[in-house]
């Protein structure tokens, strides 16, 4: 199978990446060449910033290549890739997983512009660009998060529940119904929605680990909002999933059939940990610090669950989250 990827350096793309090349597959990588611009808004040398990020994506794998793509050309006449559209054309799937963290700083209005340009923008340049080849791939698998659901208390969520109305409910709607649009190309659709994803060396886990490592961690505000967790391994494992079952489309909640309370998953952590969990961090002052996104990201509740993978039999390496963390946190992980 030959699969483009975009947002490959991150968490699930860095290991999706690792395991489809270990399978045979080909995978290349859609490699932001950027817009000509640096953050300050000074032109960029589109050159050097090319052979930069060519490197950075440089896989020994031998199935493994990057391409640069500028995804804000797509309405310039000509091949949307250059001289490596070959490299892109004929391939069986595209997995879209770029967008900026959302926890990567405050909320500012400039902020959430980047949020929603970095998902919602360059998925329809993405398939702008997908529109022109002459062999398009026949399967999306477009990320998007739990964060479509909103703040829902004990509500049990599946892929069929409406969504919400809060910042990043809007924002995953808007991001999916771009994603939506490949349908119109002759594509497969899967929208994934991702869970707290937990890894040992990158995502929300280390963040959550480090006030345990000094003695000082705990439930946040009332520990009674849900967490729908998976593991960054079951992640892939859902994604691989998808790409070989093409009976799978439209929505798709990627998380563990068993979400837990906040104040049961630091208790879990600290157990995991050999640490206490008996310094609460108070709601009202994650709000006077982080402002609507302490709200969204760790007050929210959200009790998801897996309604459609678990139609189809899916089995989850980890889905207790007790055995997960026991795993994740393990010497020789």
């Amino acid at each position: 199978m030959k699969v483009l990827m975009t947002g490959s350096s991150g968490l699930v793309g860095t290991a999706l990446t690792e395991a489809l090349a270990r399978e045979g597959h080909a995978v290349v990588r859609l490699v932001r060449s950027g817009s000509g611009k640096k953050g300050n808004g000074k032109p960029a040398n589109k050159e050097a910033e090319n052979r930069k990020k060519l490197a950075e994506a440089r896989d020994p794998a031998a199935n493994t290549t990057a391409v640069a793509w500028n995804p804000n050309t797509c309405d310039l006449e000509g091949e949307p890739f250059g001289a490596e559209q070959a490299k892109v054309e004929g391939a069986d799937a595209v997995i879209n997983l770029a967008g900026a963290s959302i926890a990567g700083e405050s909320w500012s209005e400039e902020r959430k512009a980047l949020l929603r340009s970095s998902r919602v923008q360059f998925t329809r340049e993405l398939l702008c660009a997908l529109e022109k080849l002459s062999a398009r791939p026949k399967t999306l698998v477009s990320a998007s998060a739990i964060g479509y659901y909103g703040n829902r208390g004990d509500e049990v969520l599946t892929e069929e529940s409406k969504p919400g109305e809060e910042f990043l409910a809007r924002l995953a709607q808007e991001w999916e119904a771009e994603a939506v649009k490949a349908e119109a190309l002759g594509m497969r659709v899967v929208r994934t929605r991702f869970g707290i994803i937990l890894a040992k060396h990158g995502g929300a886990l280390p963040q959550v680990m480090r006030p345990f490592q000094f003695f000082a961690g705990g439930r946040i505000g009332s520990g009674q909002q849900w967490m729908s967790w998976i593991t960054l391994r079951d992640t892939v494992e859902v994604i691989r999933l998808v790409l070989l079952n093409r009976a799978i489309s439209g929505a798709l909640n990627v998380v563990a059939p068993s979400p837990v309370r906040n104040a049961e998953f630091v208790r879990e952590l600290g157990r995991a940990m050999h640490r206490p969990a008996v310094v609460p961090a108070p709601g009202f002052a994650l709000k006077f610090a982080l402002g609507e996104m302490a709200e969204a990201l760790l007050l929210a509740s959200q009790r998801v669950m897996p309604s459609r993978l678990r139609q189809l039999g899916h089995k989850f390496e980890h889905s207790d989250l007790s055995s997960a963390l026991v795993a994740l946190l393990s010497p020789t992980q």
